[in-house]
């Protein structure tokens, strides 16, 4: 293998860096379990609901598989933070189709949660504290080192919340349109349509902004550091004295 040939610290760097940020994205957003977990009880919902029209029967289906996806999280115990989430947008959306009944209501809640969701994105970008960055920096375990110690990865964390907030503004222009025009099973098929897709354009735009920024800084490793040293300079004053 010629010196070419050989892969460069530069070039093992940033494939490391890359592999951190995939894992970390990976565990904030839920990976493919978590998108099942997402998608499925609004599928159960509109499929039902499409066969029989049954609203009744419809909701309690989905809460209820909702609801078995917890408790196998919980026996297997794996993390259970996208589940119950998934278990209380599926709740509120019951007990408002059940409240007014109209089925299209069921939706209704995840719809003004993306588009506030959106709105929270673009307004922190705006404010220079992205939303992204407060989800992820925990996760990468820098916190809120970015924001005055890291200019680069704050721009990508910038970045990666206008992209998120104008895709889920992007969705809900198409949602709310529908919501008051489309029958209920048109609303619901597209809805789970454009569950999966807009998430993996604003996951893999996140991916390049950081995979390109600088790495984090481990706030929690040079915090160890610090008791390290205050440790060893109390151990060299003691052994002095």
């Amino acid at each position: 293998m010629t010196s070419l040939d050989k892969p460069t610290t530069e070039d093992t760097s940033a494939d490391d860096a890359r592999a951190v940020t995939e894992a970390a994205l990976f565990e904030a957003f839920g990976g493919v379990r978590g998108m099942v977990e997402t998608v499925l009880p609004g599928l159960l919902f509109v499929s039902i609901y499409t066969v029989n029209k049954d609203l009744h029967m419809s909701a309690i289906a989905a809460l209820a598989v909702a609801l078995v996806m917890v408790v196998v999280r919980l026996v297997m115990k794996d993390t259970v933070k996208h589940a119950f989430s998934g278990v209380f947008g599926v709740a509120f959306g019951v007990v408002f189709a059940m409240m007014t009944g109209n089925a299209k209501d069921f939706y209704l809640p995840g719809m003004l949660y993306t588009l506030g969701l959106a709105l929270a994105y673009i307004v922190t970008a705006m404010a220079g504290v992205p939303l992204i960055g407060l989800m992820l920096g925990p996760v990468f375990k820098e916190n809120l080192s970015w924001r005055t110690r890291n200019p680069g990865r704050k721009k990508a964390y910038t970045k990666a919340s206008w992209a998120w907030g104008l895709i889920l503004l992007g969705k809900s222009a198409i949602l709310f349109p529908l919501y008051w025009w489309a029958d209920t099973t048109q609303l619901g098929w597209v809805l789970v349509a454009l569950k999966i897709p807009p998430f993996l354009l604003a996951v893999y735009l996140t991916w390049v902004f950081l995979a390109k920024a600088p790495p984090p800084i481990d706030v929690f490793a040079e915090m160890e550091a610090e008791e390290r040293a205050e440790e060893e300079r109390k151990a060299a004053a003691s052994a002095g004295e």
